[in-house]
C-alpha cells in the first residue's frame, strides 16, 4: 500500500504554452470526496482551467437534445456511448491547449495509461465521513445515505471492471493519495497545494 502521500519522480507534465510551463493534474476520488471542491480551489489559487467528466456528459447530451436523465438512460443501455465519452478525456488529455486540470473517477487512470508524466491525486474519504457527507447535503438518514453510496460504489465498480478490467480507487495510476476524511477543505487545499510545490 502507498504512502497516503508521497512524491513521484515522474509529478510534472510540462507542454509549451505561450513559452510557460504548465503543470497538469488529474484530480479523482469516490463520489462524495470533494474533488469538485478540491479542483476549484486550485483553478483559482493557480488561476488555471479545469475539465470534468461530467461536463463532457453534458455536452455530449446537449449536443443530442436530449436530457441528462435521457442521456444517462442511452449510457446504461449502450455502453459505446460511455467509451466515447471516456475517450473524449482522453483526447483531451493530449491537446497542449486543454485544461491544465482533469477530473473524473478514471481520468488518474487515463493519464497512467498513456503515460502522461502529470500529478495524478486520489482523494482517499471513509465511507462514514462520505455518508454523512451525503446526509448534510441531501438531508437523508445516515443509514440511508450509506445504503446509497455503497449500492452506487458496486454498480460502478462492476460497470468500470466489465469495460476496462479495472477498480477506480486502485491506487496504482495514482503519484499522491491524500487521506482527506478527517481534514477540513482548508487542509486538503494546502496539501494539494504543497504536492504541487514539491513537484516544480
Amino acid at each position: 500500500m502507498k504512502e497516503m502521500v508521497q512524491t513521484s519522480r515522474f509529478a510534472k507534465y510540462a507542454v509549451m504554452n505561450g513559452g510557460d510551463l504548465v503543470v497538469k493534474v488529474t484530480i479523482s476520488g469516490h463520489p462524495g470526496s470533494g474533488t469538485s471542491t478540491l479542483v476549484n480551489a486550485l483553478c483559482e489559487y493557480y488561476s488555471w482551467s479545469s475539465l470534468n467528466g461530467g461536463d463532457i456528459f453534458r455536452q455530449e447530451a446537449k449536443s443530442r437534445n436530449m436530457s441528462l436523465a435521457d442521456f444517462g438512460k442511452l449510457c446504461a443501455d449502450d455502453e459505446s456511448v460511455d467509451r466515447s465519452l471516456d475517450s473524449i478525456l482522453q483526447q483531451r488529455m493530449l491537446d497542449s491547449e486543454g485544461p491544465e486540470v482533469m477530473e473524473s473517477r478514471l481520468c488518474g487512470w487515463w493519464a497512467y495509461k498513456q503515460e502522461i508524466q502529470c500529478i495524478r491525486i486520489w482523494l482517499e474519504v471513509s465511507d462514514d465521513e462520505r455518508a454523512r457527507r451525503v446526509v448534510n447535503r441531501e438531508g437523508i438518514s445516515l443509514e440511508k445515505a450509506m445504503e446509497m453510496n455503497k449500492a452506487r460504489s458496486e454498480t460502478d465498480l462492476a460497470r468500470f471492471q466489465h469495460m476496462y478490467s479495472l477498480n477506480p480507487s486502485d491506487t496504482t495510476p495514482y503519484t499522491h493519495v491524500i487521506d482527506a476524511s478527517s481534514l477540513s477543505v482548508e487542509e486538503v487545499v494546502s496539501t494539494a497545494i504543497s504536492i504541487m510545490e514539491d513537484s516544480v
